[in-house]
């Protein structure tokens, strides 16, 4: 798959209106982010982009800070080569050592997970994704239900199972989203984790103890009501995808499903929900 790659530079590097230029790339079709010294890359696959209005986009920041971008094709030959230079190891609360199959193996961790990301989102290095691992590294998964939705690389359902979850589901609607996670369960000998494409509607009719969710505020709000009923009562819902100025918006459309904040854990804007189902 071809992709094209939005380089931007940000002057001067403001963190905040970045992040929430991202946001909105993010809500646009645009599936993964890289920083850089000057500001970040933005990646959206060439079907995506056909119905992309980027002035459309950019127009709320134009007054706001100071940025400009450029625009490469990426051929998808390519994209493996850009992930293995880019991608670097790291730990998840000296407990989860996550690394690429050409990475040196450290089994000293108690956890260690094997990502090949490609273009499929989720390699513990956002915010967003550390803070669910570390909700799940806090956890109690022995025995437990799990549905991951919006799985990426299936990076949580796989920590997920490497806590003790024994059954476990995880969904996402793109296609290379889905063959990363079967091929990432593999490496990770959590073949037993069933990885179905589709989104809310592919959900099966059952009730799970926990339901993992790391995707984005629009989508969220949409498929709260459907997370809620695939919980058991008492289950717990982790959310994560969103900056914490959308906190407020979230847990109000999580009222009215019976879903009550339990925690939270926020790094620099971005923020994370522990619901549990009333």
């Amino acid at each position: 798959m071809d992709y094209y790659e939005f380089v931007f530079t940000v002057k001067p590097t403001d963190e905040v209106h970045q992040d929430l230029l991202i946001h909105s790339l993010g809500e646009a079709g645009f599936d993964t982010f890289e920083e850089s010294e000057t500001g970040f890359k933005a990646y959206i696959s060439l079907e995506q982009a056909k119905s992309l209005n980027m002035d459309e986009v950019l127009s709320p920041f134009k007054e706001q800070f100071d940025f400009s971008y450029e625009k490469n094709l990426i051929p998808g030959k390519n994209w493996n080569e850009v992930w293995e230079s880019n991608f670097e190891p790291l730990t998840i609360k000296d407990a989860c050592y996550i690394r690429a199959t050409f990475h040196e193996p450290h089994p000293e961790y108690p956890y260690e997970i094997i990502i090949d990301p490609k273009m499929a989102f989720g390699t513990g290095h956002h915010q967003t994704t550390a803070m669910v691992m570390e909700f799940i590294l806090e956890m109690d998964f022995v025995g437990k239900s799990v549905l991951d939705m919006g799985c990426g690389t299936g990076i949580l359902a796989i920590l997920a199972a490497k806590r003790g979850a024994t059954d476990l589901t995880a969904i996402d609607y793109d296609e290379l989203c889905y063959d990363s996670t079967l091929e990432n369960t593999s490496h990770n000998g959590a073949g037993f984790i069933k990885v179905l494409l589709g989104s809310k509607e592919a959900i099966p009719a059952v009730q799970y103890d926990y339901l993992l969710a790391n995707i984005n505020r629009n989508i969220l709000l949409d498929q709260m009501e459907r997370y809620s009923e695939a919980l058991v009562k008492g289950g717990i819902l982790i959310l994560s995808g969103f900056f914490k100025a959308d906190c407020e918006m979230l847990l109000q459309e999580a009222g009215k499903h019976s879903l009550v904040l339990s925690d939270q854990k926020l790094t620099d804007d971005w923020a994370s929900l522990k619901l549990v189902k009333g």
